[in-house]
């Protein structure tokens, strides 16, 4: 077992993982608790399982060290056992962690969260994004009266409810009469969701997208959804799970100048603690709660939502990203990952075929067939060579713990991938150097 990075041998196997991950799939459906984690996603027999991980290193079982991208698909922003998160932690878990009544840590949570992102009048907390979402799409829903959710086509991942999963290819056991009920619309296309709302007329309860994604949002185009919104009566919904924090402390909202009716956020708030948000305007915030004459919303009643080392983690994830400036540092690691990533694919003739996209903190990379089409066996091939080298990365999603001798190392591997790449594109199949199954895409209708 080794160390260090591991260098990149024919011989490199992770027999500790797989017998890990065979343990797994015999009592968890999938072997993961996310379908993004999910050995499938990985080269076959090169899925890492984790031992531990400290800033922006992970450890595998079989004793090899990575430097980690995406962390905790995008959560642990600061880096694993970032000491002051883990200090206010410590300090909450030893005086309970849950209550019968709430609790001072819930207000200061509130407070803080509010005056970070001051386009929110109101705020509450739970535990993972798809409660935020779907209680801000049902909150949609009350405040309009309206059955139909409309949701940006060209965005991954809303929610494992219904609503969104039955859009799709995993679409088994959701009524189809759930599945009318969502309709879609493209991003940066002001015209085709004014046409989309025309055709539902008095039907469309709500407009949820994420702000940003891999390309900045075309000039004008989230005040054209919020004209948009206004002039049809529904409501606006920015998902910032990804956004938030990365984009800037306030999200994208907070960067564009654009208000949403609603937003929620998760993902980077608690660095890898369990804490998502969904915020807004007190008028529909308020419709979940007890102040108010009108019919009750059951908007979020959460066991967990209240844990206070998890509200803890996350106001001081909130202080670390204002007083060290993480959001900026994130950006400068991010620059400088794309730009040797870009030369060294450039280097060895690749780079129309391995590239980085999106904004520089929150990088992902294509991998391209010699037609230019997205391939799964050309990605196959790629990881199988980072993690070889030491580099566990299924984006190039950075955290603020990466040196620039971790990035050096990657970009240094990275060539060392690509010359691979090369060759097989030279060969016109890649198959020979996949050492197994292709990897797979998260939403497919048979395993």
């Amino acid at each position: 077992m080794t160390t260090e990075h591991t260098e990149a041998t024919a011989e490199f196997v992770l027999s500790r993982s797989r017998a890990a991950n065979e343990r797994l799939h015999a009592m968890i459906p999938g072997g993961a608790h996310t379908y993004a984690k999910g050995d499938d996603q990985y080269p076959e027999n090169l899925a890492p399982v984790i031992s531990h991980g400290r800033g922006a290193h992970v450890w595998d079982v079989d004793g090899n060290r990575y430097i980690e991208y995406g962390s905790g698909l995008r959560s642990v922003s600061l880096g694993h056992a970032h000491p002051r998160v883990t200090e206010v932690v410590r300090r909450e878990i030893d005086r309970g962690s849950n209550f019968v009544r709430p609790s001072m840590v819930e207000v200061e949570a509130a407070e803080r969260f509010l005056a970070t992102v001051p386009t929110a009048e109101m705020v509450k907390f739970a535990k993972n994004g798809s409660d935020a979402t779907t209680a801000a799409v049902r909150l949609a829903r009350a405040a309009t009266g309206r059955p139909r959710v409309a949701l940006c086509a060209d965005h991954p991942f809303f929610s494992t409810d219904d609503w969104f999963i039955g859009t799709t290819p995993m679409s088994a056991g959701i009524p189809e009469t759930t599945n009318e009920l969502t309709v879609s619309f493209p991003y940066g296309d002001l015209a085709a969701t004014e046409e989309l709302l025309t055709r539902y007329q008095d039907e469309i309860a709500c407009l949820i997208l994420e702000p940003a994604t891999q390309t900045e949002p075309p000039p004008g185009y989230l005040a054209g959804l919020r004209a948009l919104a206004d002039r049809h009566g529904c409501v606006l919904i920015f998902d910032e799970m990804i956004t938030g924090f990365r984009w800037s402390e306030a999200g994208a909202q907070g960067l564009y100048g654009v208000v949403p009716d609603l937003s929620t956020f998760g993902k980077a708030l608690g660095n890898g603690f369990a804490v998502s948000a969904l915020a807004g305007r007190r008028e529909l915030m308020e419709r979940g709660g007890l102040r108010h004459s009108g019919e009750r919303v059951f908007l979020l009643s959460t066991t967990h939502g209240a844990e206070t080392h998890s509200l803890a983690a996350a106001m001081a994830v909130q202080s670390i990203y204002v007083e060290e400036g993480v959001t900026a540092r994130l950006h400068t690691l991010g620059e400088r990952l794309a730009a040797g990533v870009r030369e060294a694919a450039a280097g060895m003739g690749v780079g129309e075929h391995v590239v980085v996209r999106g904004r520089a903190s929150n990088l992902v990379f294509a991998t391209l067939d010699e037609n230019g089409q997205p391939s799964q066996e050309y990605r196959t091939l790629f990881l199988r060579r980072l993690l070889e080298g030491g580099v566990l990365a299924p984006s190039f999603v950075v955290s603020s713990a990466l040196s620039d001798a971790d990035i050096d190392h990657t970009v240094d591997v990275v060539a060392q991938a690509c010359a691979v790449y090369r060759k097989a594109l030279d060969a016109g199949d890649p198959i020979p150097w996949l050492a197994g199954r292709p990897v797979k895409p998260v939403f497919r209708r048979l395993a």
